[in-house]
């Protein structure tokens, strides 16, 4: 059996970042492009959990092999001081076609004027996974820090170089993919759903 994990993105950086925490799991990691289909469902959920299992199930939907394991993520910024913005809209905040450094910089100036200690922030991610069996899973992460003042680093993407690290004293950018994969809300995410994928196929 030619089982695979199909992510349902593709976006390079996350099938990077999630064959690096799934490595050793046995089961490579492919994208949509990879396993043959495209999928671009309306994320009309109300919160990361739902939105990751819109794109999950429109994979699982295309794909042939009645073995394949589906993995969807929605993930997101959410800053106490904008009321949770951009939330489950940041991919799309200010539009999809705009850069993350435009979006970056715009957060930034919102936030003008605003002290240390109310600039608190977390990244949010959910996962979810659709089984051969139609089983449906999700489990969640969260990544806490603040809105720094400036870009800084060139190790993450989207908005890592604005999300400042208190206790490290460094952005998350400038972490290593090591260092990032360890604390990051992506990585406690992948995790947990490794773990659940292990003890249902063994």
């Amino acid at each position: 059996m030619n089982r695979r994990i199909v992510f349902a993105t593709g976006n390079k950086d996350k099938i990077r970042e999630a064959s690096q925490i799934l490595d050793g799991f046995d089961i490579p990691v492919v994208s949509m492009k990879e396993a043959g289909v495209s999928a671009d469902p309306e994320e009309n959920g109300t919160s990361f959990e739902e939105n990751a299992l819109i794109k999950a199930r429109a994979v699982a939907a295309l794909l042939e092999s009645d073995s394949d394991i589906v993995l969807a993520d929605d993930s997101g910024l959410v800053i106490d001081a904008l009321d949770g913005e951009p939330g489950i809209y940041s991919a799309r905040y200010l539009g999809h076609d705009t850069s993350y450094h435009e979006k970056n910089l715009h957060l930034i100036s919102r936030l003008d004027g605003v002290p240390d200690e109310k600039r608190s922030a977390r990244f949010v991610c959910a996962i979810a996974a659709i089984l051969p069996d139609g089983t449906e899973l999700t489990t969640t992460g969260s990544f806490e820090g603040s809105i720094g003042y400036e870009e800084k680093g060139d190790h993450g993407f989207g908005y890592d170089p604005i999300f400042y690290l208190p206790d490290l004293g460094v952005y998350s950018a400038e972490l290593s993919d090591e260092e990032k994969h360890a604390r990051s809300h992506r990585g406690q995410a992948l995790r947990a759903m490794r773990d659940l994928l292990k003890e249902r196929l063994v």
